[in-house]
């Protein structure tokens, strides 16, 4: 299942900063909307839980969201763009004046009429 894509400028901010800080790995925040912030992490720095589920990888970089947020979005596919301004604090594209992006398309449901 890969429930998650990147808009070629996300790519490109997602390798600028691997080439900083080597593998890195996604964890989409609380938000539940567009506008919500993926967070970027060095892959040892983060501990993925045991419910947190995996949506995908972008660029060769794991996507994660916690179970209960998958359940409130899977009915959608996510894009991750890059926008200005500051990522999430502890993000690693805080400080680059780009962050990245969550945004959401729905999808068909099976069986809805």
């Amino acid at each position: 299942m890969n429930k998650v894509t990147a808009t070629p400028d996300a790519l490109a901010l997602l390798q600028e900063i691997m080439a900083d800080h080597g593998p890195v790995l996604f964890h989409q925040s609380g938000g539940c909307c567009d506008g919500s912030s993926p967070m970027c992490y060095p892959q040892g720095d983060f501990i993925v839980g045991d419910h947190d589920v995996q949506l995908g990888e972008i660029g060769g970089a794991p996507f994660y969201i916690s179970a209960s947020q998958f359940e409130a979005w899977k009915h959608t596919d996510l894009t991750i763009d890059v926008v200005p301004g500051r990522g999430g604090m502890f993000s690693l594209d805080n400080g680059r004046e780009r962050r990245f992006l969550t945004r959401s398309t729905l999808c068909a449901v099976p069986g809805a009429a």
